[in-house]
């Protein structure tokens, strides 16, 4: 029989996912989604209706901006 805390530690092994991503993949997916909040959520992970999520695309968007556009309408 498993051991309870040999299965625990087996499944948060790789959890979170950790997947490295940069400043630059981050602004691409908003773009790639007309900078919409919703969809920029689904695309990358985030939820709605975390605030951290919205305060991050929020900086991403002034950071396109201030790089000269990224695409913006």
């Amino acid at each position: 029989m498993t051991n309870p805390k040999d299965l625990a530690r087996s499944l948060d092994a790789d959890w979170p996912p950790c997947e490295p991503i940069t400043l630059t993949d981050l602004v691409a997916e908003a773009r790639a989604v007309d900078w919409d909040f919703t969809n920029w959520c689904y695309t990358s992970g985030y939820g709605a209706g975390d605030p951290d999520a919205r305060r991050m695309f929020e900086c991403l968007l002034a950071y396109a901006r201030r790089e000269g556009g990224a695409g913006l309408n």
